[in-house]
């Protein structure tokens, strides 16, 4: 489950602050923050929520590749829309709609639907198990 991406992350002297882009996106990201761990958090939340939009919006985007240039952070993704991520291309790698996976797992499409959406998933345990059932990957160890 990608629950990062890599943006740069740079000190202005003449600014004092710090500035974030993350190159790759289509529409681009660019935040700042007056230390390093705001300027990280400011990342997160400028780049999952252009990620919410994207999936919101039903347009196509890619998440650039992670690096380990100088000057590059991974910044952490909201754990919500980690997971929306994850089970969207766990779906479409298995050439499966919405439809076909609420059938196996024996919900109503609009709740499996909601489990795509990073602003309203909120999976039960039960959920959970049969989404590992039906997609054989394991997301609970317990």
């Amino acid at each position: 489950m990608r629950t990062t991406v890599s943006c740069k992350i740079t000190y202005s002297e003449t600014d004092k602050c710090w500035y974030v882009e993350a190159p790759g996106f289509y529409d681009g990201v660019l935040t700042d923050g007056t230390s390093l761990d705001h300027a990280k958090e400011m990342a997160s939340e400028a780049v999952s929520g252009l990620i919410e939009t994207y999936l919101e919006h039903n347009m196509p985007f890619s998440i650039p590749p992670e690096t380990d240039k100088p000057d590059y952070h991974a910044i952490r993704l909201d754990p919500s829309l980690s997971f929306a991520l994850w089970l969207r291309s766990q779906r479409k790698a298995r050439n499966m709609s919405l439809a076909d996976v609420a059938e196996k797992m024996g919900i109503k499409y609009q709740v499996y639907q909601k489990l795509e959406n990073p602003r309203k998933a909120n999976p039960t345990l039960k959920t959970l198990c049969k989404i590992e059932r039906i997609f054989g990957e394991q997301l609970l160890s317990l």
